[in-house]
């Protein structure tokens, strides 16, 4: 497969199962406006799937279009993080996952615009709009949390040292990524961690939370190697399209 594929396939998986994972909160939200707010970021996140599934089917050439790459693949065969298959945990842990993923994904986002790739450029434009919404929702939260009553914050902290060593998977360059950024196409994801961490540990420190050692740093998610909980989401999630294939509404 292409460099490029690859590439759209990370892109579009992550947020797929971002999307996946915040449509569990629907009706089970901590307050109906936040129930909507998080239905809306899930509904964001789809959009931004489909249009990166619907490129990397192009690119394939195999026939295969969005629906077919979202319902019809197992789990060895996604590339996304494992960040955003990891359960939903509380409230905290959500807001935590989404805070550190938005943060990313709009950095991202913001870079593609400049992309050689006129197609990836032009998602780009789009989702990096709403990925700037999605990472002031998060944060209003991480500090609501952080600098709350004592069990918010005990909460928030517990949620951030919980995550946060699945976040080095987001900034690890392989030898595809460095030839698309070679050729322009998507800046090294190496290069975005600073940037990343300008924007994430002043959230942090606002919330009176503490930023955790760089250690542990699990991944293999971008080469089809996952947690067992993805196995579980993609069940639900393809069930339907599996059970009925090739259905017309």
């Amino acid at each position: 497969m292409s460099d490029l594929f690859e590439f759209v396939l990370r892109l579009g998986d992550d947020a797929l199962v971002a999307a996946q994972r915040l449509a569990e909160w629907t009706s089970r939200a901590p307050e109906m406006e936040e129930d909507v707010a998080l239905a809306n970021i899930a509904l964001d996140q789809l959009g931004a799937a489909r249009l990166l599934l619907s490129y990397a089917g192009e690119l394939e050439g195999a026939g295969r279009d969005e629906d077919a790459l979202a319902y019809l693949r197992g789990d060895r065969e996604f590339r996304n993080c494992l960040l955003v298959e990891l359960p939903n945990g509380d409230f905290a842990v959500t807001m935590a996952k989404l805070f550190l993923l938005a943060a990313y994904q709009r950095i991202r986002y913001d870079r593609l615009v400049t992309s050689t790739d006129e197609r990836l450029a032009a998602i780009a434009a789009k989702a990096r709009k709403e990925s700037a919404y999605h990472v002031d929702h998060a944060a209003l939260w991480v500090r609501r949390l952080g600098d709350g009553t004592e069990e918010s914050h005990r909460r928030m902290q517990a949620a951030v040292d919980e995550v946060w060593p699945y976040t080095h998977e987001l900034f690890t360059t392989d030898e595809s990524a460095a030839r698309l950024a070679e050729q322009g196409v998507a800046a090294a994801p190496s290069t975005l961690r600073d940037e990343w961490l300008g924007a994430v540990e002043p959230v942090l420190a606002t919330a009176t939370l503490t930023r955790p050692a760089d250690g542990w740093a699990p991944g293999g998610g971008r080469e089809g190697v996952h947690t067992e909980h993805l196995s579980y989401l993609l069940a639900e999630m393809q069930v339907l399209h599996r059970a009925h294939p090739g259905a017309r509404w």
